[in-house]
C-alpha cells in the first residue's frame, strides 16, 4: 500500500485484519519510497522484508512521487507491469478515474468514509484479487506461487 495517511494506512491494516485475509501489507509513504520497494533499492533491497507484491493498493495524492506518477512507471515497466494496482484514494475527480486508467489502473476506488465500509471493500478486494482472478506467477510472489500484498 503506498499511501502517506497514517490514518488510512493504519485503518487498512485494521480492515485487512477484521477481513481475516491472510496477505500481509507492506506499506510505503510515497511514489519514490514505491519506487524503492518495487526495485529494491535502499532499505528495500532484502527480498525478504520487500517481497514482490500481489496487488499495489495506490493513493494518488502523496508527496515526491504522487500516484499518478507512480503508476505511470510501473505500467511503463515490463517486469511491473503484470502487478495489478488498485488506485484507492480521496478523490471523486472525474479528470482522476479517466486519468487513473489511461495510464493502466486495474480499479479505481474512492476510499470509504466509515471503517466498516472500507473493511467491505478490503474484504472484496481481497476476495476479487487473490480467490476469483488468475494471476501470473511472476506478478504475486516471484514464481512461488503465493501472493503476497
Amino acid at each position: 500500500m503506498a499511501d502517506d495517511d497514517e490514518d488510512d494506512c493504519m485503518l487498512a491494516r485494521e480492515a485487512l485484519a477484521e477481513s481475516r485475509l491472510a496477505n500481509e501489507l507492506y506499506l510505503v509513504r510515497d511514489g519514490e519510497e514505491l519506487m524503492d520497494y518495487l526495485y529494491r533499492r535502499g532499505q528495500y533491497v532484502d527480498p525478504i522484508k520487500s517481497p514482490r507484491p500481489g496487488l499495489i493498493l495506490l493513493d494518488l495524492n502523496m508527496p515526491k512521487k504522487d500516484g499518478r506518477e507512480a503508476l505511470k512507471e510501473i505500467k511503463a515497466d515490463p517486469d511491473l507491469r503484470r502487478i495489478p494496482v488498485v488506485v484507492l484514494t480521496t478523490s471523486k475527480a472525474e479528470d482522476d478515474i479517466y486519468r487513473s486508467y489511461d495510464l493502466g489502473a486495474n480499479s479505481f476506488i474512492t476510499k470509504p468514509m466509515t471503517f466498516n465500509s472500507l473493511v467491505e471493500v478490503i474484504k472484496v478486494l481481497g476476495r476479487y484479487w487473490f480467490e476469483i482472478v488468475e494471476l501470473p506467477l511472476a506478478g504475486i510472489g516471484e514464481g512461488d506461487g503465493q501472493p503476497s500484498s
